[in-house]
């Protein structure tokens, strides 16, 4: 059905010369697409216009030229014999008082000018902005940190929660800001943290929330170290050298398995560096956190044998269940293979996956069945070993 506009002597014509003056300067200093706040700021007013005209339904149109600086507003009527929703209903002769010629099935296309209409529309931008400029700053945060999960940001402590020890921390990327919780779980145990601290921290997730984004960050988390093994060794950042597991109880140590598909590359001497400058350039990181590099190995008894460094392995037998081994080990080298509170063995087993006894050589004892071989992993999950994410 053909639409025909009313006399222009209904024109209510707003001037907005500031109001779109006000947008384009957003768009500017924010980012945040004219087009995009356009769109809210007319629904915005149609919405209003609605709620004070009961009937008037989606009939309402709102027009904004940023080149004349006008914001107008429309209802749309058809024209009908019995009019029975006046708010978008018209009878043919009211319509033809200001379109001769209209017909019955026409839409007519009135300009309306509701009272303080100016006003209402200044109000109601000024509130769309501002709400306006807040989702879209928070949408742009979101895609900026999301796009950042699994990665070191580094960030500097605001606020430190004096009965907690909760740090907040305000993290940077690109141009985008945001203020992140480290939560005392998250912060490596022993390790001070000052206000005005720059501190690198992994992002373990970003979620939405109603007050904006929500960065998870840590220090105790594996994929620290995994990130800053390939910021400082550039044979891990191009593929050359992969790492393959790691193993990590935040503050103390740390063993990772690396391995190279090139015969001709050494996986470990790659990671030490010259004089062991690079691994020692990430324990500085760590705050002297100690890391054994271990060369991965397809063979279950290789590997195990190696992710109890230092300690010297006689042997390692599997056990009937494939999950479960019994290494035995030079009676000298017993507490070392264990290491401090089992520490050694726990990270070996959660590197490899297998469940390690270890006997000295001196007492090797029965092979014992699978479901009695010995086992001590911290369950904690922050400690456990995790997928690394290329």
């Amino acid at each position: 059905m053909p639409r025909k506009n009313a006399k222009k002597t209904n024109s209510s014509e707003n001037d907005g010369q500031e109001f779109f003056a006000a947008i384009a300067q957003i768009e500017k200093e924010k980012g945040i697409p004219a087009g995009y706040m356009m769109e809210k700021i007319t629904q915005a007013l149609a919405s209003a216009y609605k709620r004070d005209h009961e009937g008037a339904g989606d009939n309402i149109e709102v027009k904004a030229n940023p080149e004349t600086g006008q914001v107008r507003m429309f209802i749309l009527k058809d024209i009908v014999e019995t009019v029975d929703n006046p708010a978008t209903e018209m009878s043919l002769e009211e319509a033809r008082r200001a379109i001769p010629h209209a017909e019955l099935g026409d839409v007519v296309r009135i300009e309306v000018k509701p009272k303080n209409f100016g006003r209402i529309a200044a109000q109601t931008a000024r509130q769309v902005i501002i709400q306006g400029i807040r989702e879209a700053e928070r949408g742009m945060i979101y895609d900026e940190f999301s796009s950042k999960e699994h990665e070191i940001l580094t960030g500097i402590v605001t606020r430190i929660d004096p009965r907690s020890g909760a740090a907040n921390l305000r993290i940077s990327s690109s141009s985008e800001y945001t203020e992140a919780f480290l939560a005392p779980g998250e912060q490596v145990r022993g390790e001070e943290i000052h206000e005005g601290d720059r501190l690198k921290v992994y992002v373990v997730e970003v979620r939405r929330s109603t007050r904006g984004p929500q960065v998870l960050i840590s220090r105790t988390h594996p994929g620290l170290v995994k990130r800053l093994f390939e910021l400082e060794i550039p044979e891990i950042y191009d593929g050359t050298v992969e790492v393959k597991s790691i193993a990590r109880e935040a503050g103390s140590r740390t063993k990772i398995a690396v391995w190279s598909a090139d015969e001709n590359v050494d996986p470990i001497g790659a990671c030490v560096g010259p004089g062991g400058q690079r691994v020692n350039n990430i324990v500085e990181e760590l705050h002297g956190e100690k890391v054994d590099i271990i060369k991965y190995s397809e063979d279950p008894t290789a590997y195990v044998a190696a992710a109890l460094s230092p300690a010297d392995v006689v042997s390692v037998d599997l056990l009937p269940d494939g999950k479960s081994c019994r290494v035995l080990v030079p009676d000298d080298q017993l507490s070392l293979a264990i290491g401090k509170e089992g520490q050694n063995a726990r990270l070996a087993a959660k590197l490899t996956g297998y469940k390690i006894d270890i006997k000295p050589e001196s007492d090797p004892g029965e092979l014992p069945p699978a479901e009695e071989a010995e086992v001590e992993i911290d369950e904690e999950p922050e400690e456990e070993t995790v997928d690394i994410e290329g």
